[in-house]
């Protein structure tokens, strides 16, 4: 059996609304990264394939890039793009 560890997913804007959801938990891999939670959502969410393959990322509220870890408990956020004037 594969460890796992538990990742809380927020999803805003068009990505709640691609994936009938604002909030979901995933057991996920240990070791995984924030590029793993995203093909996780893209696979296994239904809209999910919707997102982009590299979105915009929190994870705990701080900017993360794709390579960034992600560890058990941890809250990943996916923004989708905001234009302005």
């Amino acid at each position: 059996m594969t460890a796992s560890i538990s990742v809380t997913c927020r999803f805003f804007g068009r990505y709640a609304e691609a994936v009938g959801r604002e909030t979901v938990t995933m057991a996920l891999p240990v070791g995984s990264s924030v590029s793993g939670v995203v093909r996780h959502v893209r696979r296994e969410l239904a809209g999910g394939d919707r997102l982009p393959p590299d979105p915009l990322a929190a994870v705990n509220r701080v900017h993360a890039f794709a390579d960034h870890p992600v560890e058990d408990g941890d809250e990943v956020a996916f923004l989708p793009p905001l234009a302005g004037g």
